[in-house]
């Protein structure tokens, strides 16, 4: 389900699942336990197969009760809330289509990049379930208008697209997607780990403050990451020229 590599200090987790690697209960939960469990400085997020992520398995929703359909979506918003909430940062590596809460999930990783063939779409419309938890963290990630065209039209876009909207950070030739996503990660991978999880960690909860508030709680954070043994020990070798 849930395929487990690494790279150096980089540690790989592989979607492996049936349907194009629907996010079923069970694979959303693999997924959240593997990100927990995850030792790698930096974490990145693959897909076996054609496709990234095809979203939810819709067979979880046909003909069940509410509150197994509730499951899956309060299982879904786990996902996200523990990518962003685990120390490492955690980027998607795309391939073919990534659509609906497949979509959301690359719109919720810290970074992503995708080959210039891959796809994006939010077409839940089109089957009478709109995709209002994958509009969460895409309209976070895309502004308003962008969302609303995907969401209300089911319209597909393209990598090159993706990257101009602020969906992923860029789009690579397909056969240099892996090494453009291990560069990415190995050059953060030898940053400091104390400094990247205080980064991260503060990144997301300053996101939605106001601008005031929003500098009252950095400024705390600096004061205190300067004061870190870490970056003491840092900043004194940079001032005074060496490693």
């Amino acid at each position: 389900m849930i395929n487990v590599s690494h790279e150096g200090a980089v540690e790989i987790l592989t979607l492996a699942g049936p349907r194009r690697n629907t996010l079923s209960v069970v694979m959303m939960r693999a997924l959240i336990g593997a990100l927990q469990e995850a030792k790698g400085r930096v974490i990145v997020i693959a897909a076996e197969g054609p496709a990234f992520c095809a979203g939810h398995d819709l067979n979880e929703m046909i003909g069940c009760a509410s509150d197994r359909v509730d499951e899956v979506f309060n299982v879904c918003t786990e996902l996200m809330y523990t990518v962003q909430a685990v120390r490492q940062p955690v980027i998607a590596q795309v391939q073919g289509v990534a659509t609906a809460a497949g979509c959301q999930l690359v719109a919720t990783c810290d970074l992503a990049i995708a080959a210039e063939d891959a796809w994006f779409a939010t077409p839940g419309v089109r089957i009478g379930l709109f995709c209002s938890t994958p509009m969460v963290a895409l309209t976070r990630a895309i502004g308003r208008k962008r969302a609303m065209e995907m969401l209300l039209t089911a319209k597909p876009i393209d990598a090159r697209t993706a990257a101009d909207w602020g969906l992923i950070n860029r789009a690579v030739p397909a056969a240099d997607l892996a090494a453009s996503v291990m560069d990415l990660a190995s050059t953060i991978a030898a940053e400091s780990d104390y400094t990247i999880k205080l980064g991260k960690r503060a990144f997301y909860q300053q996101i939605d403050m106001d601008q005031d508030d929003a500098y009252r709680f950095t400024r705390g954070v600096m004061t205190a990451n300067a004061m870190a043994p870490e970056a003491q020990t840092r900043m004194r070798a940079f001032v005074e020229k060496r490693k």
